[in-house]
């Protein structure tokens, strides 16, 4: 049974996309866009067999695009305030909708989305969906909203700036000047009156090209240009339009919701509306983009959030280590840092928002990232995420339009993934499509979690950092190496992690507490069985002389230690 939670996450308009045209700038029908039916029985299949427990869809709530679906009752869209071709997936234009880029019969897309999230639970596994809360696109309009609930600022007084039950800030008698925005020959015809204020907290009525110019920032009753003064009796009428729209969503049975930007609206909004969900839906789960360590335990107290991003610590840290910009040790301060927290934090080493291992920007090469993504997986119990690509060494180095040429997989524009591609042909995973290369990478990916999940040690056990007790062991360079040990006290792991350029032989020394932590005698001979090697080379050593293994360049092992 699998116990530790390992998300696949995937961009749905690029995962299922099988034309090959990447035409810079294109439109969709010349590049086309993935399904909701391109991800099949078979491959939900292979994700549950590589060890996934949960699916991340990304880009599935309606948001605006630069593709006009008028014929299909779906209100205009405006390219001067999209992103790309494609649109921003965080630009939500209809929280009670799915994209209709993503279905086959567009008029029954919420029909296919239903079936992908049966399918997906038929495979064994659970769906998280973004949650969006902090702002929606500038032109929204909901046509699938229930006939109860009103649209979000049918019932503003936009003669106000503020009012606590307004759902938008307004920047009275003034209309929203999109020229600091306006690209060369583009024309404008979106006019908004009064103008409201830009989503990343722009309260002007002209708005950058740095701005999130293309969505609106929502109001929990927070008076942001006076002092930032709260007003949350009565409970402020965003709050309940999002609560539906949670409930809405949970009720189709969504798994889980990742929370886009979670700092950006008030603690107190998450502290009254997440036990409200899980009093109905008790077994969802809420994880929230955080950026702000000391804010951390404020969003997990009273059990609100059940998991954080892990970015500006473990992330970032391991980021620099494996590019040698700071030495292994920095790890164990990055993890002292949420220390008793850590089993919250959601581990990772690609996201959408992150540039790729591969890319020019990283790391240049997949294979390079083993050693980090070791260290992120089996670093305690708390869940960890791969970006869907990423087991492939997808680099991210095109130039699909919007993006530009980043490291990144771009969110903007319509294009297809020739890695992906090749993987998913037809929903089956082809070996022969893909290189040695890329089946070494993604069989490395399928061993290390599925071991995460067959080892007690991993999946519930406690962590021991053994880095203090080799900081002056000439054999282990602290500067390249990591080590740690994991035990649910019967099994007993050790990990070892080379971020060196270099194939290294490295001592490791294990000291008397880290088997008194666990509840072991002192030992005297063990034997070491490496787990993700191919082979199954064991090996013995005497616990009173030092661990010696001899690892390849950016990489590592996970050793099961028995005792003689």
């Amino acid at each position: 049974m699998k116990k530790k939670i390992f998300v696949y996450q995937i961009f749905t308009r690029l995962f299922g996309n099988k034309i090959n045209t990447n035409l810079k700038n294109g439109e969709i029908w010349e590049n086309g866009s993935g399904k909701f039916n391109d991800i099949s029985d078979n491959v939900l299949k292979k994700l549950s067999d590589f060890g996934y427990t949960h699916i991340w869809y990304i880009g599935v709530l309606a948001h605006s695009t630069a593709t006009n679906y008028e014929k299909y009752g779906i209100p205009h869209q405006y390219p001067e305030i999209v992103k790309g071709k494609a649109g921003s997936p965080y630009a939500v234009r209809d929280y009670y909708d799915v994209g209709p880029d993503l279905s086959v019969d567009i008029d029954k897309r919420l029909d296919e989305f239903d079936s992908l999230i049966n399918r997906t639970h038929k495979a064994g596994l659970k769906v998280i969906i973004d949650f969006v809360p902090n702002h929606l696109a500038r032109n929204y309009q909901s046509i699938a909203k229930p006939p109860s609930i009103a649209d979000f600022g049918a019932d503003d007084d936009k003669s106000l700036a503020f009012h606590p039950q307004n759902n938008f800030y307004y920047i009275p008698d003034q209309a929203l000047d999109l020229s600091r925005i306006k690209r060369k020959n583009q024309r404008i015809t979106y006019t908004e009156f009064p103008a409201k204020a830009t989503g990343n907290d722009c309260f002007t009525n002209s708005p950058s090209l740095y701005d999130w110019y293309e969505t609106v920032k929502l109001n929990y009753g927070i008076d942001y240009l006076n002092g930032r003064a709260s007003y949350f009796s009565p409970i402020p009428d965003t709050w309940i339009k999002m609560r539906d729209v949670l409930l809405f969503w949970a009720s189709r049975k969504v798994d889980g919701f990742r929370c886009d930007m979670a700092e950006m609206v008030p603690l107190q909004f998450w502290k009254w509306v997440i036990p409200q969900i899980k009093s109905k839906y008790f077994n969802i789960i809420f994880i929230a983009e955080t950026y702000n360590p000391s804010e951390y335990r404020n969003y997990l107290s009273d059990n609100i959030f059940d998991y954080l991003y892990d970015k500006v610590g473990l992330y970032d840290v391991l980021r620099d280590v494996a590019c040698g910009y700071r030495p292994a040790s920095d790890i164990t301060f990055a993890l002292n840092q949420v220390g008793d927290i850590q089993h919250h934090m959601i581990n990772f080493m690609e996201n959408h928002d992150e540039q790729r291992i591969a890319s020019d920007y990283f790391l240049k090469d997949g294979k390079k990232g083993k050693a980090a993504m070791i260290v992120t997986s089996c670093i305690n119990v708390n869940p960890v995420m791969v970006y869907f690509g990423q087991e492939l060494g997808e680099p991210g180095m095109d130039e699909e339009g919007f993006s530009g040429r980043n490291g990144r997989t771009s969110i903007y524009d319509y294009w297809s993934i020739e890695k992906i591609r090749r993987w998913n042909n037809n929903g089956k995973w082809n070996s022969e499509l893909l290189t040695e290369e890329e089946i070494e990478l993604q069989s490395f990916y399928k061993k290390l979690v599925v071991l995460c999940n067959q080892q007690n040690a991993l999946s519930e056990g406690l962590f021991y950092d053994l880095m203090s007790a080799n900081y002056e062991n000439q054999g282990f360079n602290s500067m390249k190496q990591y080590a740690f040990a994991r035990s649910d006290g019967k099994d007993f792991l050790i990990v070892v992690a080379n971020f060196s350029e270099k194939d290294e032989t490295i001592t490791v020394y294990t000291p008397d507490d880290v088997f008194r932590f666990f509840g072991f005698d002192i030992p005297g001979n063990c034997q070491a069985m490496p787990l993700l090697a191919d082979n199954e080379d064991k090996f013995v050593f005497n616990y009173f002389s030092p661990f010696k293994v001899r690892l390849a360049a950016n990489d590592g092992e996970i050793y099961k230690i028995s005792f003689l």
